[in-house]
């Protein structure tokens, strides 16, 4: 039984997954918006907040939480110049727009997600 088990697998085990995810954030935090599935997407934005509400706390902990997770560039980047942008935000800093037309060999559903300017 999966009770409280949430969250995807994209087929791989906890190690891999848990760095795809990172490398997925940490593409989002330096460009801004990305283009992905809706899956991918819908993970990527629980692990991507999370980041943007440890750099609003403005703090040396949270500045270490960010440096834990990302590279040192994103983590500047989200301590310095997304957090501030949501200082008076209380969650919801992504949004996910669903694109018309799916993947052409597969046919996963496309979304784009961006944080809210």
């Amino acid at each position: 039984m999966r009770h409280l088990n949430k969250g995807r697998k994209f087929g791989l085990k906890r190690g891999p997954r848990k760095s795809f995810l990172k490398v997925l954030a940490n593409n989002l935090v330096r460009h801004e918006r990305i283009r992905t599935t809706e899956a991918r997407a819908k993970e990527i934005r629980m692990v991507a907040e999370r980041y943007v509400t440890y750099g609003k706390k403005q703090n040396l902990a949270g500045m270490k939480l960010l440096l834990k997770y990302l590279p040192k560039a994103a983590a500047y980047k989200v301590y310095h110049e997304l957090a501030p942008r949501y200082a008076a935000r209380k969650g919801g800093y992504t949004r996910i727009v669903k694109q018309a037309v799916a993947r052409k060999h597969d046919g996963s559903k496309m979304v784009t997600i961006e944080f809210i300017k």
